[in-house]
């Protein structure tokens, strides 16, 4: 969008935050500052957005109206609330079939589907950018995000940022400039990261399987007491998802380790198994550190806890899920917890 804007509107969509942010500023550069007015569909309907974009300048001069969570605005379970309804969206696509000719219209949402009726009015009148990162590429993202920003870092500084902070882009892009402003120019290592970087995770799950890998029971418990108190949701519902991010955790471990054993090496696991070479290489290691009658009985237990956790216990599921963790995590031959 570094080109004059000649749309009546423009659709912003997708995960990628910077870059929509980025296309906004751009954007904004073609009209005066006094000439922008920015409102947010939580608060604005669709007849109050058409009103703007009629209503014209003072001064005569090209106006841009911004609406923001046109598609809402996740609240604290992740879940996109608020935002236009139906009868928004069919005032505003019946204004864009004859719009104002002094007014841009630029719409921003997360999650706009191609199939809605927002983006077939907006790619109809207008153009539609949409700026996503799929899960499975945010650490690539992040790599080529610090190599932008100018950061020396060293090959498992991107794993551990998205590891500690999540794959919310936003949040990655404000460590990443906060690493480049400390670092002025510097080499950053992951202990670097980890002092510097804020723990934004929801779900911080290398803390549980790097203290299971280490076969410390007291590290796994305490990591798993920080994450139910930064969790939202109810801790019967973190239970649960704990549970079935150490189930996933322990099938890659089995995977890998069938593998390590026919003796595929840790760069070809990685591509067989469709994982971040540098996540494969550390799971390598800790598949490497269990016996393969270690990792049937983490079955056995973690089947136990899905049980436990539906209904077959009287005890409440986080302690469930933490007598399940100190089980898995003694070294064999180890009291029972």
């Amino acid at each position: 969008m570094a080109e004059a804007p000649d749309k009546p509107v423009y659709l912003l969509t997708g995960s990628d935050r910077p870059k929509i942010d980025l296309a906004l500023s751009r954007l904004r550069l073609h009209f005066a500052a006094e000439a922008v007015e920015i409102v947010s569909a939580l608060d604005t309907s669709g007849d109050e957005v058409v009103s703007l974009c009629n209503a014209g300048s003072l001064f005569g001069d090209a106006r841009l109206v911004v609406v923001e969570d046109v598609d809402g605005r996740r609240d604290g379970g992740g879940r996109l609330k608020g935002g236009w309804k139906a009868a928004d969206v069919e005032t505003v696509a019946g204004y864009l079939g004859s719009p104002s000719p002094t007014t841009v219209l630029a719409l921003v949402g997360e999650e706009v589907k191609k199939t809605s009726a927002l983006w077939k009015a907006c790619a109809h009148a207008g153009q539609v950018l949409a700026y996503d990162v799929a899960k499975k590429e945010v650490l690539s993202w992040v790599v080529k995000t610090l190599r932008d920003e100018g950061v020396k870092a060293e090959p498992d500084v991107a794993a551990t940022l998205v590891q500690l902070v999540g794959d919310d882009l936003e949040l990655l892009a404000r460590e990443i400039e906060k690493l480049a402003t400390w670092a002025a120019g510097e080499p950053v290592g992951e202990r670097e990261v980890i002092a510097l970087v804020a723990h934004g995770a929801e779900m911080p799950m290398y803390e549980l399987t790097d203290a299971w890998a280490a076969r410390e029971p007291a590290r796994a418990l305490e990591a798993s007491e920080i994450i139910f108190e930064r969790e939202p949701r109810q801790r019967r519902d973190t239970a649960s998802r704990l549970a079935g991010a150490l189930g996933g955790h322990l099938g890659r471990l089995r995977a890998i380790k069938r593998l390590a054993d026919d003796g595929v090496p840790p760069k070809e696991v990685a591509a067989r198994l469709k994982l971040n070479p540098y996540y494969a290489g550390k799971l390598y290691r800790q598949a490497e550190g269990f016996s393969e009658e270690e990792l049937r009985s983490a079955v056995v237990r973690l089947a136990e806890l899905d049980g436990a956790l539906k209904g077959q216990s009287r005890l409440a599921p986080d302690l469930e899920l933490q007598r399940a963790l100190v089980d898995v995590t003694r070294k064999p031959g180890g009291r029972a917890s």
